[in-house]
């Protein structure tokens, strides 16, 4: 084996329950040094260092602050933009760094503390927490909203991905009530990974009759016990190191585990762009790159843990991936984002940790998923108890071809995938609505009338032929 093989030799997890807790330099170090003194590897010698960003706090040098805390000099230092694959390329730029020999040791953490933040305003008090940016940095997405997007209020997950289940609802016949009902027979197991998982932040096991009850919709169909839990305290953090260093470390053959191979993929970054909104070619394209890069298939899989922070998210992989959401593998080696908690653009560190965990106690294969913004960024890893496979790069394989986007649209139009805004306390909010525009391409229009937000949720809206009024930013739809 080359000396120079990258594998991950160290993991930490941390849940914190108790609010107020700690701040995410807090948490970063926690893990950190838990992480390396699993790796048995001196953090004064640590040769890369990676954080995922954080929603929590910005900080004036998160990596700087962190390796001054650990009293650490790497010479390489990163820190990610937003999005749920972010763990998953600063993994794969620390495989990369490793197998060219930039470096022979890598750290990457992660932390959220919303939970705190949320005590804190619920309590009217300031958030004490340290170093903070003066001035504030501009928030950590790769690309800002389309201005429409921003126009009708429409860029928050929970708005955009239901509009896209809705779509795959319609294009595959399913009726609303089929669609809970196996929404929620596909997440009640999860429920019962994350009971035994001691790291999850939803810990009580629901059965698909209680899941498919809820009534706390949240943006329709999708209600608050099957969508991630973003306000929760978690940290993980991983160690990867050359396997000559690995050696030198003592560190036992068992507890290594190998990324026998990665892919990165792209749909279009604005919903209402995507040649198909109930679909992902990205995905397929993702898995297909890691499993011929790693030289296994779907079937040698022991493990996987799909991206799973709203139904569709799950729903689109399955099919891209040709994985039914039933296997007897389960879908989540965590319980999920729902459950196991879902911290902003952090969770695949957990889902990474946990995955090397299982495969260090029954070695053999796993694969683990991300996404990003809405649906667009896609990556799938293979790990492996066993070295082999070409780790892959960060270039995407797929990149989606949009559909022109109108901004401003009046007239007819069909609607393509929808969703009704309900507010904390239950009640409608707004539509939001994707349209066909005939000739033209696709636009974003709300709907604000209560009575069709009601026909809307009781009935298949997608291939209604809606009438479109505009004032030049915001269009408004009715039928």
């Amino acid at each position: 084996m080359d000396p120079r093989t990258p594998c991950l030799i160290g993991i930490a997890q941390r849940t914190i329950r108790e609010q107020p807790g700690p701040e995410p330099l807090d948490l970063w170090e926690s893990v950190a040094r838990e992480a390396a003194d699993d790796a048995r590897l001196p953090l004064s010698r640590l040769g890369s260092l990676q954080v995922v960003w954080t929603d929590s706090w910005q900080y004036d040098s998160p990596v700087g602050r962190l390796a001054e805390r650990l009293g650490a000099a790497p010479r390489h230092r990163a820190y990610s933009a937003v999005g749920g694959t972010a763990p998953q390329l600063l993994i794969g730029a620390a495989a990369a760094g490793i197998a060219a020999g930039e470096f022979d040791s890598a750290l990457v953490a992660g932390a959220e503390a919303l939970a705190t933040r949320r005590a804190y305003r619920k309590a009217g008090e300031h958030v004490p927490w340290s170093h903070p940016a003066d001035p504030k940095p501009p928030y950590g997405w790769e690309r800002p909203p389309h201005p429409s997007a921003l126009a009708h209020g429409l860029f928050l997950p929970v708005h955009t991905y239901p509009i896209m289940e809705t779509a795959r609802r319609a294009r595959l016949g399913v009726t609303i009530e089929e669609e809970v009902r196996e929404r929620a027979l596909m997440m009640a197991p999860m429920t019962e990974v994350a009971a035994a998982n001691p790291h999850a932040w939803r810990r009580a096991v629901r059965t698909p009759d209680e899941l498919a009850a809820d009534p706390r919709y949240v943006g329709w169909p999708y209600t608050r016990s099957t969508v991630a839990v973003l306000e929760v305290d978690q940290a993980a953090a991983v160690v990867l190191a050359a396997t000559a260093l690995a050696d030198r470390l003592g560190v036992p053959a068992e507890q290594r585990v190998y990324l026998r191979g990665w892919a990165y993929a792209e749909d279009t970054w604005e919903v209402a762009a995507r040649p198909s909104l109930g679909s992902s070619p990205a995905a397929g394209a993702a898995a297909r790159a890691a499993f011929d890069r790693a030289g296994l298939g779907l079937g040698d899989m022991d493990a996987l843990d799909v991206y799973s922070c709203f139904a569709v998210a799950l729903r689109q992989a399955c099919d891209a991936f040709g994985l039914d959401p039933f296997d007897r593998r389960g879908l989540t080696v965590t319980g999920g984002l729902p459950y196991a908690g879902g911290p902003a653009s952090d969770y695949v560190l957990h889902s990474t940790a946990t995955m090397a965990g299982l495969l260090r106690a029954q070695s053999g294969h796993g694969l683990v998923t991300g996404v990003g913004m809405h649906l667009t960024k896609h990556s799938c890893a293979v790990w492996s108890s066993e070295p082999g496979g070409r780790v892959g790069d960060p270039a995407p394989v797929h990149v989606g071809k949009e559909v022109p986007l109108v901004s401003a649209c009046s007239g007819t139009g069909t609607v393509a995938g929808y969703t009704v805004a309900h507010g904390r306390d239950g009640g409608f909010e707004k539509g939001f609505v994707v349209v066909e525009v005939p000739g033209s391409g696709r636009a974003y229009a709300v709907v604000v009338e209560e009575e069709l937000l009601a026909e809307a949720e009781s009935r298949e809206l997608v291939g209604q032929e809606v009438r479109v009024v505009t004032d030049g930013k915001v269009n408004v739809a009715s039928w």
